[in-house]
């Protein structure tokens, strides 16, 4: 593939459940090196709570899952966004968004204010779980002493061993990854079943998408950006064993937001839509109510 930021909306893995002409439109980005599974917890609640009545979208991340591959300089949040934008264009209903975004999928809603904004004046509900508006090169990932030197080995280590061997092979040595997963991307309680999606979706992941991503979150910083978003109602969301974007970084981003509500997981680490799963579901049914009961307002509004 040449190496270019665009890619058609047919190159990237979409998910969709609800009418097209539905009120309200919900998008789940997810999170880095995952894939729309990611959210599998919360689509189901979406699902069991409003049936058809919304329009549900998902997606993998360019690079990631069964979406395109692409090269490492093709790996930005900035390109995130603008694929989010041509999901929404290709895929959305014509209303009222409501966003959720999972690390670097938080990220990518955060760019949207500079690369599609007039996306942002649709914006009905915004939840941003795990995630960080930017100094994730100051992240010791809870090791003071050696944690910014461990911090940079881990992609290039996690790289390196899928360049060399087959996921075959890592699928069946596992060590390296499950060590990443078990140490630094989950609090307690541990569930097997979770821990075992995200290793495998982080065996499935192309370098280039490790090592692209990776450099461009350590540029990440957008919190400026997030007035945008002001006056929307936001969920800021994380573990408070999350060591990947801490709560400090949670704190930072809701305070960037006016009227932001934060909410901390005790325990939990950095995949909050697995290991607390109803947690953030609950969240994201409440905006999602209140976005269609904001569309229906509108609606007699201009019926009368």
């Amino acid at each position: 593939m040449p190496a270019t930021a665009d890619l058609h909306v047919d190159d990237l893995h979409v998910s969709t459940h609800g009418r097209p002409d539905a009120p309200v439109t919900v998008l789940l980005a997810h999170c880095w090196t995952a894939d729309e599974t990611d959210w599998h917890y919360q689509v189901q609640a979406l699902l069991d709570r409003f049936g058809h009545e919304v329009r549900l979208v998902t997606w993998d991340h360019r690079g990631h899952g069964r979406s395109a591959r692409v090269p490492e300089s093709a790996c930005t949040i900035a390109d995130l966004a603008r694929d989010l934008g041509r999901v929404v264009d290709a895929h959305a209903a014509a209303g009222p968004l409501v966003l959720a975004g999972h690390s670097i999928g938080g990220m990518c809603l955060m760019a949207l204010p500079e690369e599609r904004p007039d996306l942002v004046e649709r914006v009905a509900g915004l939840l941003l779980v795990s995630t960080s508006s930017g100094r994730l090169d100051t992240v010791t990932l809870g090791l003071p002493d050696t944690g910014r030197a461990v911090r940079a080995q881990i992609p290039r280590l996690l790289a390196a061993r899928a360049q060399l061997l087959s996921r075959r092979r890592r699928r069946g040595s596992p060590s390296v990854e499950r060590w990443v997963v078990n140490r630094f991307l989950f609090g307690s309680p541990l569930r097997l079943r979770d821990a075992g999606l995200v290793l495998d979706q982080l065996i499935s992941c192309a370098p280039a998408t490790m090592a692209g991503f990776y450099r461009d979150c350590m540029r990440h910083e957008r919190t400026a950006a997030l007035a945008a978003y002001d006056d929307v109602p936001t969920v800021v969301m994380v573990g408070s064993a999350d060591v990947l974007t801490p709560p400090a970084h949670a704190q930072r981003t809701a305070a960037a937001i006016r009227g932001a509500q934060l909410v901390v997981a005790p325990g939990a680490g950095h995949y909050l839509p697995l290991e607390r799963d109803e947690l953030v579901s609950e969240h994201l049914v409440a905006a999602v109510e209140q976005a269609l009961a904001g569309a229906h307002t509108q609606a007699h509004a201009a019926a009368g």
